[in-house]
């Protein structure tokens, strides 16, 4: 063997046990959710998901702590049209829009501390920790991309749906019971879209990821609403005339019920 070929035999072993000792010595995160399944019927009105969390680490990760965590949840992804109104003539009419394009149609963020707290700025939009460090690519006039947090319709976009409880954070939604062990509710508000939500967890310590780990939980329709949607979708012609004859038949049957002889 030249010594050439040595050389290189030498430094893979190296990289190779650099490698294996940052492995074993990393921490370890494990989460798991209350409930992978949250069903929706006639008198839903929202409801909570826990999620579980534990790190598991050696007595040299210990070093790494203390531990920090951010939980997002992301439902599946829609296109929203923002629209400004404007006065015209003393009548209120839409004028300047804006088309948000695949953001998420539900969306929380909880962490363990205030997010400015867990590190930089441009660590926190790189780590998507926070609302207002979200990417919402948008489509204006003929770009496409994310604009300043402060531009008016993101402003307005945000404010919409936090009030609408579709958008949802709390800096302090991580509760550590033990220093390794921590949990956070998360709110599904009675209008929740179906879908599959991805459930993310980060380990955070020193101003860096050290750890992520990902599940996910199933928003679904049951009972007469699934059936309901399942013809919509399944069966859409027959669906709207099974709709315009029950909403004749019921204006027919007022009209027989209340007339004046």
């Amino acid at each position: 063997m030249t010594t050439r070929a040595q050389t290189c035999l030498w430094l893979t072993l190296a990289v190779a046990v650099a490698l294996f000792s940052t492995t074993v010595a990393a921490e370890r995160l494990v989460t798991s959710v209350s409930t992978h399944r949250v069903l929706i019927t006639s008198n839903f009105t929202g409801t909570e998901v826990v999620v579980f969390g534990s790190i598991e680490d050696d007595d040299k990760a210990q070093a790494s702590g203390p531990y920090d965590v951010a939980i997002s949840v992301r439902g599946p992804t829609q296109t929203y049209i923002a629209r400004r109104k404007a006065r015209v003539l003393g009548i209120w009419v839409n004028a300047e829009s804006r088309q948000f394009i695949d953001v998420p149609s539900y969306l929380a963020i909880m962490t363990s501390r205030p997010p400015q707290e867990l590190g930089p700025p441009d660590f926190l939009r790189r780590n998507k920790i926070g609302i207002v460090n979200q990417t919402f690519q948008q489509r204006i006039g003929g770009d496409f991309g994310d604009v300043v947090p402060q531009d008016p319709f993101r402003v307005a976009f945000l404010r919409v749906r936090m009030n609408e409880g579709l958008f949802y954070e709390s800096p302090t939604g991580v509760t550590f019971l033990t220093p390794t062990l921590f949990r956070a509710t998360v709110p599904i508000p009675g209008i929740a879209p179906t879908g599959t939500y991805q459930v993310e967890a980060l380990l955070l310590a020193k101003g860096e990821v050290i750890a992520r780990e990902s599940t996910a939980i199933e928003v679904l329709k049951t009972g007469f609403e699934e059936l309901l949607a399942s013809a919509a979708r399944e069966h859409g012609l027959l669906y709207g005339l099974a709709t315009a004859l029950l909403a004749l038949g019921t204006g027919l049957a007022a009209n027989f019920m209340f007339r004046r002889d």
